[in-house]
């Protein structure tokens, strides 16, 4: 199985389970709690895409516009503040419940483990026929 296969996979799959968990939350929860589960949704999803994005740079040598590893982990880095910032605003603000912050963050997560159990099952069902 090719990785871009499997990431564009995985990239549909996370914005189905953002989609479906603050549409639940929607009816269900309070609005903080399905703000933070949209806010930690998003940002966890961009961060694992521009995630890719800079480890492809770095490290697969089919791309023309190699990065230094000094690079990756400077960007890293970088995204790790940004999104620690982002989450002390939101947090301290009010803005978002934070028990729904930590769903939404979880949402990369869920899609892995999801993405897992349907490639197993598939490759089962494949098998057995």
């Amino acid at each position: 199985m090719d990785w871009e296969h499997v990431y564009r996979n995985l990239k549909h799959l996370n914005w189905v389970i953002l989609l479906l968990l603050a549409s639940a939350s929607c009816f269900v929860m309070s609005p903080a709690f399905t703000a933070g589960i949209i806010v930690g949704g998003l940002m966890v999803i961009v961060n694992f895409h521009a995630f890719q994005h800079t480890i492809r740079q770095g490290f697969f040598p089919d791309d023309t516009r190699k990065a230094g590893k000094v690079s990756v982990i400077a960007k890293y880095y970088l995204r790790l503040a940004a999104m620690g910032i982002l989450i002390y605003l939101s947090l301290s603000q009010k803005w978002i419940d934070p028990v729904g912050l930590t769903v939404g963050l979880s949402i990369v997560v869920i899609g892995i483990v999801s993405l897992g159990i349907l490639m197993i099952r598939t490759t089962f069902s494949k098998e057995a026929s």
